[in-house]
C-alpha cells in the first residue's frame, strides 16, 4: 500500500537510509515521507503496528518485479514423457526404450510407460503387466513408481518418476 491507502493510526516506521525511527502517528509518517520526496510503503501489513518504510515505490515495484521474474526463469518445470511399449519387445529395442527411459528420468521428467494390447493380446494382460513391471524393474532401484500400473481398455499404463 502506498501513502494514502495505509489505514492503520499508528506505524512502525523506517527511514529512506533503511533506520527504524519506531512507532509514530501515520500523519508524521506521511510528513517525513514528502519531505524526503518519496513514498510511504506498508511492508508489512501483518504485524502490530504495521510497518511502513519510506521508498521509492517505482523502484521498489521494479525490484520485486526482477525478483519474481528470476525465481520463475530458475523455475524446472517437469514434463511427462511418453514410452511406449509392445507386448513383445525383447532385445535391443527395449534395451533402446531403457536408455531413453533413463535419459528423461535424468532430465528430471516424468515417464509414461505404455503397452497397447492388439486382438489376442488381450487375452493376457497379465504377460504385459509382467513385462511392465521387468521393464520398471530393469531401470534400477532410483526409479519411484509416481501412478502404479492400471489397466484401461486395451491399454496398461505406469507413471514413474526419480
Amino acid at each position: 500500500m502506498i501513502n494514502l491507502q495505509i489505514k492503520a493510526p499508528r506505524v512502525f516506521l523506517i527511514n529512506e537510509n533503511g533506520e527504524q525511527v519506531g512507532v509514530v502517528d501515520i500523519n508524521t509518517a506521511r510528513k517525513k515521507a514528502m519531505e524526503a520526496e518519496f513514498d510511504l510503503v506498508e511492508v508489512s501489513p501483518k504485524s502490530n503496528p504495521p510497518v511502513v518504510k519510506i521508498i521509492d515505490y517505482g523502484q521498489y515495484k521494479y525490484e520485486t518485479e526482477k525478483r519474481m521474474r528470476k525465481a520463475k526463469a530458475h523455475q524446472k518445470v517437469s514434463e511427462l514423457k511418453v514410452i511406449r511399449l509392445s507386448f513383445r519387445i525383447k532385445g535391443h529395442d527395449l534395451e533402446v526404450k531403457q536408455k531413453q527411459a533413463l535419459k528423461f528420468l535424468d532430465d528430471g521428467n516424468k515417464v509414461k510407460v505404455n503397452i497397447v494390447l492388439r486382438g489376442r493380446e488381450k487375452a493376457h494382460k497379465n504377460i504385459a503387466v509382467e513385462n511392465m513391471n521387468s521393464f520398471i524393474r530393469s531401470l534400477g532401484e532410483a526409479v519411484k513408481i509416481v501412478q502404479p500400473i492400471s489397466q484401461q481398455g486395451g491399454q496398461i499404463n505406469a507413471t514413474i518418476g526419480r
